[in-house]
């Protein structure tokens, strides 16, 4: 950490650059760098209730196929001389109706959590970190599969190992339920494996096409362009492939009693494969053997500590900060918990002028943070309005998760949502807020005169707080 800075100064920018903002710097105290360190290590308990396990959330997938199995199979009542047809509507909704409404309590539930955690959490920069790894190893419920597990994922595969080893963090998000699923590996069969030749022998026999016939390549391939090694790293084609093969097997159990990952091996590959140029035995302990492989290769190592540096530094991280994290990683093992200590403790994390741009999720927390609203901010609306700045929580548009760039959110439109919702904040609370006050609690050293002197012209307090929370230090971290 930069020795240069006043123990105020280090209170801001640990506050709104590491963490998630607060509302006066106080707590914080002379020793900004402890402050961080101390949250260090696995998430908290998620706040709210309603919150499925990823077995409950499969169960009630497995709910919904099962009733539009039924559904389908029922015969629809004919009108007098008209052809019997399949039903557009269910109930007098679509069918498209018919799938979010039986998702939404699940949905709700966890959409909200996640926000009111991350607003009212007194380890801010863990709740940072438990989104940054979140949007790193994304599942979208976006992708019709993936809903209603998106929470339960998070909660289980992310914020417990967001402070151990990557290996560890790895192999629980590739191997959770939500992954499977959202990532297609659920249906990924071998071309050799006993279910492909059975359903082809049977195929034959009718004269039908195999209803499951082969490999899906989507986990593969984003475990290692997204996940570890990154694109342009080295690997091929074929390597994909083979990864693809070793994943074979590894699904989602929905009959079961206790329904979740499961290795099924009729569907595995069989026989060894080579990934990387490595051989692995077939069976299911290929997985595992992959994974820690993937986590100690130099380039995981390069790609995830580039994507943490970017995250909380700059859009385009110094070179030589990146590689002292790589060193850090390389020498722990790919500890997450060393490789964050060393960027809390790096001098280029502590530069005074704000690099990194909110992006809507993160500028409605802050807000919510700095209101002190609490899970009030999350009861209207579970997301806060996030989704009318452009962004879906927990329904990332691609399993590249959301960008983390300034230039992805800063076009027009997206400037003039936040000054709308900005309005609409101001005009609700700003008469019983003291903006002006506010903003030297929070923002400290970190506010400039001339928005000090803006907010202290403005003509009432909505006025006030609208330039407040539309304040480039406050926008910016």
């Amino acid at each position: 950490m930069a020795q240069s800075h006043s123990p105020e100064q280090a209170a801001a920018i640990a506050a709104h650059r590491f963490g998630l903002g607060e509302p006066t710097l106080a707590p914080i105290g002379a020793d900004a760098a402890g402050w961080l360190l101390q949250q260090i290590g696995p998430a908290e308990p998620q706040q709210g209730s309603g919150l499925a396990s990823g077995a409950e959330a499969t169960r009630v997938y497995a709910r919904f196929l099962r009733e539009q199995r039924e559904a389908r199979r029922a015969p629809p009542p004919a009108s007098p001389g008209m052809a019997v047809a399949a039903p557009a509507m269910v109930d007098g909704r679509s069918s498209e109706e018919v799938f979010v409404a039986h998702f939404r309590d699940l949905v709700t539930s966890d959409v909200r959590a996640r926000l009111v955690t991350a607003a009212t959490s007194k380890r801010s920069f863990n709740e940072r970190l438990a989104l940054f790894w979140a949007n790193h190893f994304t599942v979208s419920m976006a992708k019709a599969s993936a809903r209603g597990i998106v929470g339960a994922f998070e909660r289980e595969a992310i914020r417990p190992h967001i402070g151990g080893r990557f290996e560890t963090l790895l192999m629980a998000a590739a191997t959770h339920p939500g992954m499977l699923r959202y990532l297609d590996n659920d249906q990924s069969a071998g071309p050799d494996s006993a279910l492909v030749q059975r359903l082809a022998r049977r195929a034959g026999r009718d004269g039908g096409t195999p209803r499951v016939s082969g490999l899906n390549e989507n986990l593969a391939r984003e475990i290692l362009e997204l996940h570890t090694l990154g694109v342009g790293s080295g690997y091929t084609q074929a390597d994909v492939t083979e990864f693809a093969r070793v994943l074979t097997g590894w699904r989602v159990a929905l009959a079961d009693a206790e329904p979740g990952t499961r290795f099924d091996p009729a569907w595995h590959q069989p026989g060894p494969k080579t990934v990387l140029g490595k051989r692995y035995p077939e069976g299911p302990e290929a997985l595992t053997l992959v994974l820690r492989d993937l986590a100690a290769h130099p380039a995981t190592a390069r790609f995830v500590c580039s994507k943490l540096a970017r995250h909380l530094v700059a859009d385009e991280p110094p070179p030589a900060l990146v590689a002292r994290l790589v060193e850090v990683w390389r020498a722990s093992d790919g500890d997450l918990a060393a490789v964050t200590r060393a960027l809390v403790l790096a001098p280029e994390a502590w530069q005074p002028q704000p690099a990194k741009l909110k992006t809507p999720e993160e500028f409605v927390v802050t807000t919510a943070r700095l209101l002190q609203w609490g899970d009030a901010a999350f009861q209207r609306q579970p997301d806060g309005a996030i989704s009318t700045l452009g962004q879906r929580v927990q329904a990332a548009p691609s399993p590249a998760g959301w960008p983390d760039r300034a230039e992805e959110w800063l076009g027009p439109d997206a400037v003039w949502k936040r000054v709308e919702w900005a309005t609409r904040v101001a005009d609700r609370v700003g008469r019983r807020t003291d903006a002006r006050a506010l903003a030297e609690a929070s923002l400290g050293p970190l506010l400039s005169d001339t928005t000090r002197q803006q907010i202290q012209r403005a003509a009432d307090g909505p006025q006030a707080l609208a330039l407040l929370l539309l304040a480039p230090e406050f926008q910016r971290r």
